[in-house]
């Protein structure tokens, strides 16, 4: 029996296994120590879900490491002095909103599909990759090159596992990320992630209309689909203005703001379109929503207003740093992407979190450049990712052996390497691409409200995942 047919004898058992992964809440939470002085760096969820993990890979005869509750790994050894293989995924996952169809982990089948968060992104390719790796060691075959399957538990958020597996552990040579599109991504722009912060004035009385709070947003890389406002006033006639302005302002745009009284105050709500923050295209944007909305109203403070004209005149809708001063292209990957990914105002300082996809032969620090030539002089940035592009020619060996792999299971011949504006491990990994797990014809639902996968395509990428480990590692 070859390994596909072992993959096809195991079929079920992947589907429960995954069912078992997105049952366990993993969206990064606080750190925790338990009684007897372990820390889960990430929070309970996520280490739930790095030890169910690595069970299963013992259940299976490989070695398993727990590198300090970090990062994970899952080993099938090869020859000594050869390469190492490294499959590097993740098992965090983003916030969720309250309006999901079955609950986000709650996984139902229905119509050919398994609903729950997770399932595309990224445990429905861990799992798949892993079974994979089961499915040649069942069949007899031992590799040359030692096969790494690399569990990382903060990358929706962060890099501290990547840094940590990279302080303590064995890096591989080479590697695939299954946590991106089908089929090769052989390049990602660069990702910077900043605040543009400013301070206001405490208010020493309620006088006028006043913003008392501005709330939206999960995370940086995700377009937001619900923002909020609180407005208070000593003249209550006011909110009904503001109600009926923001009937008439939804009809004209088309957009879903409402306002509504709340004790003494009137709280503002527009509602948008989730999608993942590398595609804003593909969602529509709460805050820029909001921002424009409060623009119109006659509000007190002047740093609160500065803040507010500063967002619709520099970023508004646009998606392409026109209005930041970097408006970036090129022929390898396309434009500049923007999203604006949270929002905080208070009393003392607003803040807004922004994510900027760089093209890939452009430098990170042009973007920069850019966006603080437009800053004004109470506003400042705050930094924090910059990850650098990466960029493969699409004629390296490497690139075309996973496209033959692919090639050979998903029945697409057309579809050619690509370059994406997400970020994945692939930039704290050398040697790593990102390959999969999404297919070309299908809807991108990471990071949105009801996302799932195909248990069609969850057999056909663990299909694609074994070939790949066999062409590059057992031949």
């Amino acid at each position: 029996m070859n390994y596909i047919e072992y993959l096809e004898n195991s079929n079920s058992e992947m589907i429960e296994e995954l069912a078992k992964q997105v049952r366990i809440d993993s969206v990064k939470s606080e750190p925790v120590r338990t009684p007897e002085g372990e820390l889960y760096p990430f929070g309970k969820g996520v280490q739930e879900s790095l030890a169910e993990l690595l069970k299963l890979g013992e259940s299976m005869g490989f070695e398993v490491h727990n590198y300090d509750n970090y990062v994970g790994e899952i080993v099938f050894p090869g020859e000594p002095g050869e390469e190492s293989f490294g499959i590097v995924g993740h098992l965090d996952v983003v916030p969720v909103a309250d309006d999901w169809k079955h609950g986000p982990f709650n996984p139902v089948i229905e119509d050919g599909f398994m609903y729950g968060r997770g399932t595309a992104d990224d445990k429905g390719p861990v799992i798949a990759a892993l079974f994979a790796m089961k499915a040649i060691k069942d069949a007899g075959i031992t590799p040359k090159k030692t096969i790494k399957l690399i569990a990382g538990l903060d990358e929706e958020t962060g890099k501290e596992s990547a840094i940590h597996y990279r302080e303590v552990a064995a890096m591989p040579d080479f590697g695939i990320t299954p946590d991106a599109d089908f089929p090769v991504i052989n390049g990602e722009k660069g990702i910077l992630i900043f605040d543009i912060a400013q301070k206001l004035k405490k208010p020493t009385a309620k006088e006028g209309l006043m913003l008392s709070k501005v709330q939206g947003g999960l995370a940086a890389n995700a377009v937001p689909a619900h923002a909020r406002a609180v407005i208070a006033s000593d003249e209550r006639a006011r909110y009904d203005d503001i109600i009926e302005l923001a009937k008439s302002y939804s009809k004209e745009s088309g957009y879903d703001v409402t306002a509504k009284k709340t004790g003494t105050s009137l709280a503002v709500e527009a509602h948008g379109v989730a999608a993942h923050g590398s595609v804003p295209e593909k969602g529509l944007n709460a805050i820029s929503i909001l921002m424009e909305f409060l623009g119109k109203l006659d509000l007190s403070g002047d740093e609160v207003t500065e803040f507010i004209d500063f967002y619709n005149e520099h970023i508004g809708f646009d998606l392409n740093g026109e209005r930041l001063e970097c408006q970036f292209e090129d022929d390898q990957s396309g434009k500049v992407i923007v999203n604006v990914g949270t929002i905080d105002i208070n009393d003392e300082v607003a803040t807004m979190k922004i994510n900027i996809r760089v093209p890939v032969t452009y430098d990170n620090s042009a973007v920069m450049k850019g966006v603080e030539s437009v800053l004004g002089p109470n506003q400042g940035i705050v930094k924090g990712t910059d990850d650098k592009a990466i960029y493969v020619d699409p004629e390296d060996e490497f690139v075309k052996t996973l496209m033959e792999a692919y090639r050979d299971y998903s029945g697409d011949l057309d579809s050619e390497p690509v370059v994406i504006g997400g970020g994945t491990y692939a930039k704290h990994f050398d040697g790593v691409l990102a390959f999969g797990g999404l297919f070309p014809w299908e809807d991108d639902c990471m990071h949105m409200t009801d996302e799932r996968i195909s248990l069609d395509s969850y057999d056909k990428m663990t299909k694609i995942y074994a070939s790949t480990i066999y062409k590059l590692c057992c031949k």
